[in-house]
């Protein structure tokens, strides 16, 4: 990924490849009908990532935020990869099939995404009818994705699952659990958003230090372990 220090010829070429890209994603929504949304990301600025949105299924609009898909993209860097015909559920119930495309320059740095978003609620919900009617058992429920301008109600969504899978207080967690816990959050790039750590100290009700302290000590345990295997 981008640091902020990244020669003035690369940010230029990445700034013309998104650019090029927003009248595709107006064609490809045209195209695609009223169902369809695609959304062109710049990971160099994840607390406002959406550079432009052609059509409307998530309900966002230029400005906002990366939801958590984009996040864990982030947080894997130039290793990640591509994501295709994943689906999520909105925080409103629709059922959305999504692919994205990461945006890479010259020098391979992943820097955007381009994500379509098709709205198959209605798609699912005949097919769950036919299924019904067929006596086929349902498809398992499918994660709910958060969509929002705000970048802070992405961090809590995904601070709230994390801390719902240990099903305990802060204050009950060992220091095993309390590691794990802010392992998760940094594989899923909530760390890479400027100001989570304060954020996340404020929700578990500990200090900012104490905060960074627990980060540390997650990273290095993570290292740790990547090095004994």
């Amino acid at each position: 990924m981008t640091d902020g220090q990244q020669p003035a010829g690369r940010g230029a070429e990445q700034d013309a490849i998104i650019a090029a890209l927003v009248p595709v994603a107006e064609g490809l929504a045209a195209t695609l009908g009223s169902f369809c949304e695609v959304v062109i990301h710049d990971y160099r600025r994840p607390e406002r990532s959406v550079v432009a949105v052609a059509g409307s299924v998530t309900g966002r609009s230029a400005g906002g935020a990366m939801s958590e898909i984009g996040m864990s993209m982030l947080a894997r860097g130039d290793e990640a990869e591509d994501e295709l015909n994943y689906i999520t559920r909105t925080q409103s119930g629709k059922l959305v099939k999504s692919s994205t495309m990461l945006l890479r320059d010259g020098a391979g740095t992943v820097f955007g995404a381009l994500c379509v978003n098709v709205d198959i609620t209605a798609v699912h919900q005949a097919h769950a009818l036919i299924g019904e009617l067929a006596g086929a058992a349902s498809p398992a429920g499918v994660p709910v994705t958060t969509f929002g301008d705000d970048i802070d109600s992405v961090v809590d969504a995904i601070l709230d699952d994390h801390r719902q899978r240990q099903n305990k207080p802060w204050s009950e967690l060992t220091r095993a659990e309390r590691l794990e816990l802010f392992q998760g959050l940094d594989r899923r790039g909530v760390f890479a958003v400027r100001g989570a750590a304060v954020q996340v100290a404020r929700r578990l009700g500990i200090s900012r230090a104490s905060a960074y302290n627990y980060l540390a000590d997650a990273r290095s345990h993570s290292t740790e372990q990547g090095a004994r295997t």
